[in-house]
């Protein structure tokens, strides 16, 4: 595994804060991550994917208060918004006087349009730091190669190469993937120059889409990071109004199961929303779980959740309620 350059941060302060959880290393990168990572998807003002807009203002403040709390990794991409969920981050890093020493700013390369090409890796890694107002980048993914021609991504001198190029000449510290279909993410996993994966929507409470993938990665020594543990929010709904999972129509079986365990939450005295997240944390496969947060008065109940102690008997009444495989985004091919 890579080692870490010497970061040089355009703004920075090195006051570290107490944290009431210990921080977990990713992987053999070397890089420290808290348990719960801030998810940038939302602080761009995506209304398309999560229903509802962010102001500019609110994003920055939020940000502003992720960097005083106990979340000590924020995770974006150029991509997110045209790149304002970036440009977000980096205003309230430089409002409140640089990062932190102890927090951790993980973007991704994205397209423009359909070219993925070195250059456009390139260009991305450029724009990202300049937004973040952060270099070297710490740790950066490949975003969504799953949309494009592996053979183009992994040519030589294509998007892979363009990334690893960058992690050897020191403008990028480590690199990772980050993507949905466990297929084709298994493909890239297997070409043995990533350090991190990251999977969405994957390994929930009602999706074990990634579970193969993810012993995969564990096999050849890849850290993994668990995002969209809310499945796109049906699993933080109480009114059960929400009916697609991963952005897309939820199975008949998908629904059925959410409203059962809705149900069990309840009458263990928990919220389906807590234990979706607590699902994610407890697994220790997990060096941290992305949690999108819009609202300031969600960072401490987030927290909360993240570290709730709840009974082994809980988890064993949701774990007979998944739906079967077939239901799942990734649903196994059938021989």
């Amino acid at each position: 595994m890579h080692s870490s350059p010497t970061p040089t941060v355009w703004c920075s302060r090195s006051a570290v804060r107490e944290v009431r959880w210990k921080l977990n290393p990713l992987g053999a990168t070397g890089v420290q991550v808290s348990p719960v990572t801030l998810g940038g998807g939302p602080l761009g003002g995506m209304p398309e994917n999560f229903g509802y807009d962010v102001a500019e203002r609110d994003a920055v403040d939020l940000v502003r208060a992720v960097l005083d709390s106990d979340i000590r990794t924020i995770d974006t991409s150029n991509g997110y918004s045209g790149g304002r969920s970036e440009e977000r981050i980096g205003r309230a890093i430089a409002e409140a006087g640089g990062l932190p020493s102890d927090a951790v700013v993980i973007t991704k390369v994205d397209p423009a349009g359909a070219d993925y090409s070195g250059d456009r890796v390139r260009r991305s890694l450029a724009e990202s730091a300049e937004r973040l107002g952060i270099a070297p980048l710490p740790v950066v993914h490949l975003h969504d190669p799953e949309f494009h021609d592996f053979d183009e991504m992994t040519k030589p001198g294509g998007a892979v190469d363009a990334l690893v190029a960058a992690r050897d000449r020191g403008e990028v510290g480590h690199i990772g993937l980050a993507g949905g279909d466990v297929h084709q993410m298994a493909r890239y996993v297997d070409l043995g120059v990533f350090e991190v994966l990251l999977v969405h929507n994957r390994w929930t409470l009602v999706d074990r889409s990634a579970g193969t993938l993810v012993e995969r990665a564990h096999r050849q020594g890849v850290a993994v990071v668990n995002a969209a543990v809310l499945g796109g929010g049906i699993l933080a709904d109480p009114t059960g109004r929400n009916t697609s999972y991963g952005y897309r129509p939820a199975p008949t079986a998908t629904l059925a199961a959410v409203a059962d365990m809705r149900r069990v939450c309840e009458r263990f005295g928990t919220d389906l929303a807590t234990a979706a997240i607590r699902f994610s944390t407890r697994d220790a496969r997990f060096a941290t779980t992305i949690v999108g947060i819009s609202k300031i008065a969600r960072i401490e109940p987030t927290i909360q959740a993240a570290t709730a102690d709840l009974p082994e008997a809980l988890w064993d009444e949701l774990e007979s309620l998944v739906p079967p495989a077939e239901n799942w985004l990734d649903a196994p091919v059938r021989r």
